[in-house]
């Protein structure tokens, strides 16, 4: 029989392994000769998210997702397929953002759908870097991710909430319950989209002509620490590929500046900035503020935005407010509609789908 020998030092580094070092790039959204990337450096192992997993694999899922060790103030850099390359460091929360103009044309380097793929390293001159090396918790220093260039030749785009606007949420449920339980404890193919909006979210991204390549836009309240659950519901549910903006919940301790406006606002707003010729399409439920961000962005865009479609829900004091305001507004379309075919009839009659 043959024996294995193992050193003090190698037992005790297979005791107290401590996790690797990774880079999560979130999937974002740029323009011709702008770069507008998001991403979080983190002490932990990639999430293991499939479908059919056991309950148990979906809590501990779920509390990995959200017990990050973030990599605070260290450089990045993020490289472009021509060899550009520009550089950043995490905050304190372990998150990056690359916000800068290039002097590339970045739709000559993206692909046939419109993204743009790009990598992310751990800045190596750097002596926690080293350390870490030395450790053995970094065996890669290159993380792949894509941001979507939208095509001159699509016809407008699209921004959606996600949480009761294509996801069954229950947001409005008491003390939010329905929320935090579908939340901790279901997994993405567990969750209900509603019916046909993923049909309706296809025909829009495929436009009056059917193969416009509409970008899609996906907005939501929850925390980045949901990014890979929020991106594997869209795939395995059939909706169309798209940037998913969700945001950072601050610490009492944490001194980022905080965002003027809300954070789906400020994304929607950031979003029409940055495509000043492009139209939008925006969808939303009756259950939170959308339709008061919506109507605020026609007024400050008003020749912008071609509709305004909110989802109603189980509640009628919000829905009368709704009602309210959708009727007195005039700058575009608001409507309220209950199923998503009531939308599609709508789109389908002003052409703006097949």
């Amino acid at each position: 029989m043959r024996l294995l020998y193992l050193s003090v030092s190698e037992i005790s580094m297979a005791l107290f392994q401590r996790d690797p070092w990774i880079i999560d790039v979130f999937r974002t959204y740029s323009g011709e000769d702008h770069l507008y990337v998001r991403g979080r450096a983190l002490e932990d192992q990639p999430l293991k998210l499939y479908e059919q997993q056991t309950f148990y694999q979906t809590i501990r899922n779920t509390w990995r997702a959200f017990s990050t060790d973030e990599i605070r103030h260290i450089p990045v850099r993020l490289t472009l397929p021509n060899g550009d390359h520009f550089e950043n460091e995490t905050d304190s929360e372990g998150y990056f953002l690359f916000d800068i103009n290039t002097k590339a044309d970045l739709q000559d380097l993206a692909d046939e759908k419109g993204y743009l793929q790009l990598s992310v390293s751990f800045g190596e001159e750097n002596s926690a870097f080293a350390k870490a090396k030395s450790q053995h918790r970094i065996s890669i220093n290159k993380f792949t991710g894509e941001t979507l260039v939208p095509p001159n030749t699509s016809g407008y785009g699209v921004i959606s909430d996600i949480d009761d606007t294509i996801m069954k949420t229950g947001v409005t449920s008491f003390l939010k319950l329905r929320v935090a339980f579908n939340t901790f404890f279901r997994n993405y193919d567990q969750r209900s989209p509603f019916k046909d909006a993923a049909s309706f979210y296809q025909l829009l991204h495929r436009g009056a002509s059917g193969k416009d390549q509409n970008p899609l836009f996906y907005l939501s309240n929850s925390p980045w620490n949901l990014y890979r659950y929020l991106e594997k519901f869209v795939d395995f549910h059939g909706f169309p590929k798209g940037p998913i903006l969700l945001r950072d919940f601050p610490t009492p301790w944490d001194r980022t500046e905080r965002l003027e406006r809300p954070h789906k606002e400020h994304e929607l707003i950031n979003i029409l900035r940055h495509y000043p010729d492009r139209k939008f399409i925006l969808i939303g439920d009756a259950g939170e503020h959308d339709t008061a961000y919506y109507t605020s962005a026609a007024k400050e865009y008003p020749e912008r935005i071609k509709a305004i479609y909110i989802r109603a829900v189980n509640h009628s004091k919000k829905m009368a407010a709704i009602k309210e305001m959708a009727e007195a507004f005039e700058v575009c379309p608001v409507l309220i509609v209950k199923e998503s075919s009531e939308a599609i009839k709508h789109a389908r009659e002003m052409g703006w789908i097949v």
